[in-house]
């Protein structure tokens, strides 16, 4: 064989096994960090800052650093509260739009040292960071690569070595990052250089997952939703395509706890969300296979305000309260494969044959039983196989159908009218490979209709 042939044959060979060439959506998978990442189900981001103080929501960079003096910070406080809503993780806006830092950054004087708030000597990241891990919660940072303080700003080369010294400063200094929050709002026409800035974070923080619009799609592990009403409008896939590259990203699904803004505002207990619209996200971000990210905004005394406690506390109640009971529990035996989707332990899963693409998951009740919503969990380490499946029960001497959907992904909830049956089953329809499923639960809630 001549070199040019052997050339031709290695060429042509290298694009059989690409594997580009050979993806598909089902055959990408995610990475360990991201399965944990998702079945942490529900976070925080907080904002604090300059606008807290001015009752604004976008800083122009202007605001005094005198201006900011919490008097009774209690970030302890705020941890209690998010604990108690459920949420497992907290993101801090280290640096939001304004360009005031919450930590003594060596790369400005705007920032918390020329601040009145502990003589100049707090490091409030450092604070924050603390509490969430005292409280059992992972910990993240938002840096706003957006800048309206800063002089280099108008310098793209400048502003990009200033705003890696600051992630560098955060990287290296508060341990370990869950989520990494890479906004892209905002610009004046500077160009970033994101390329450098996630080398850098990549560097002191390997595991971290980036979060990142689905326009920054080499940067991210995490993708936004879409929208900032906490509610995945979709069918979710956690894979998508990118110009012909498929990458897993799963979503995330932001919202403020207090309705159209993210920072403090007096006056404001009006527009904090019900526990029903709560419950409501949950089911339609959660519930959608996704993660529910609530923004919480402590006041000008450094506390989460007392109504915004209550609620995240009401809130986490009434999730507990509606998905507390696993009427699948009392199932009659099934064989030890199926009894893994039934055992309320989603760290195991049932298996559907090998090879199949179509397999059924029943549970059997010796007396019927009233439910009005099912939850079902995707075993993902080996990606999103399940395609189109439907949850049905045995009425009148045939099966009924009561809800259906196409993904399912780590975990999806169906909420309808309460129904009544001694024979419940997920019939998976279809699905690229072997389904695996992690739970297949039923609830009932005395508050929904008959």
């Amino acid at each position: 064989m001549t070199l040019q042939c052997l050339t031709e044959w290695a060429l042509a060979l290298a694009v059989l096994v690409s594997p580009c060439a050979a993806q598909n959506f089902t055959d990408v998978k995610p990475s360990p960090q991201q399965v944990q990442w998702q079945d942490l189900e529900m976070g925080a981001i907080i904002h604090f800052g300059t606008n807290t103080f001015l009752d604004r929501e976008w800083g122009d960079g202007t605001a005094d650093p005198q201006v900011f003096n919490p008097t009774q910070f209690d970030p302890e406080q705020w941890m209690r509260a998010l604990q108690s809503a459920g949420i497992k993780y907290v993101v801090l806006v280290a640096k939001h739009h304004d360009g005031f830092c919450l930590w003594p950054t060596a790369q400005t004087d705007y920032s918390v040292k020329s601040s009145p708030w502990q003589n100049g000597q707090g490091d409030m990241v450092h604070q924050v960071e603390q509490a969430a891990r005292k409280y059992g919660l992972k910990f993240g940072v938002y840096l706003s690569p957006w800048d309206r303080h800063e002089p280099k700003y108008k310098n793209s080369a400048e502003y990009d070595e200033y705003y890696t010294s600051e992630l560098v400063e955060l990287a290296q200094g508060y341990g370990n990052f869950e989520e990494f929050w890479l906004d892209g709002a905002g610009s004046g026409g500077h160009v970033y250089n994101f390329s450098h800035y996630l080398d850098a974070l990549r560097t002191y923080q390997p595991n971290t997952l980036v979060f990142a619009d689905v326009g920054l799609f080499e940067y991210g592990d995490i993708r936004w939703v879409g929208n900032e009403q906490g509610i995945i409008p979709y069918e979710n896939w956690n894979v998508i395509d990118r110009h012909g590259y498929l990458r897993w990203r799963p979503v995330e699904a932001d919202t403020p706890l207090h309705k159209e803004h993210w920072f403090w505002h007096p006056n404001d207990e009006s527009t904090l969300k019900s526990v029903p619209e709560l419950v409501s996200l949950y089911e339609q971000s959660v519930g959608r296979g996704g993660q529910l990210v609530l923004g919480v905004a402590p006041d000008r005394r450094g506390l989460l305000p007392e109504a915004d406690v209550r609620r995240l506390n009401e809130f986490g109640s009434a999730i507990r309260n509606v998905y507390g009971k696993n009427l699948a529990v009392s199932h009659l035996h099934a064989a030890e494969n199926e009894e893994r989707a039934f055992d309320g332990n989603p760290d195991t899963f049932w298996s559907a044959p090998v090879g199949s693409h179509h397999a059924m998951l029943e549970l059997s009740f010796d007396k019927p039983v009233t439910f009005s919503r099912t939850v079902i969990m995707e075993w993902l380490n080996d990606g999103q196989h399940v395609q189109q499946y439907a949850i049905e029960i045995y009425k009148g001497g045939k099966w009924l159908e009561i809800a259906c959907g196409e993904a399912i992904g780590h975990k999806r909830i169906h909420h309808f009218s309460r129904v009544t049956a001694s024979r419940v089953r997920l019939n998976i329809l279809s699905s690229s490979a072997e389904a695996h499923i992690r739970e297949f639960q039923i609830f009932d809630s005395a508050g929904d209709e008959n």
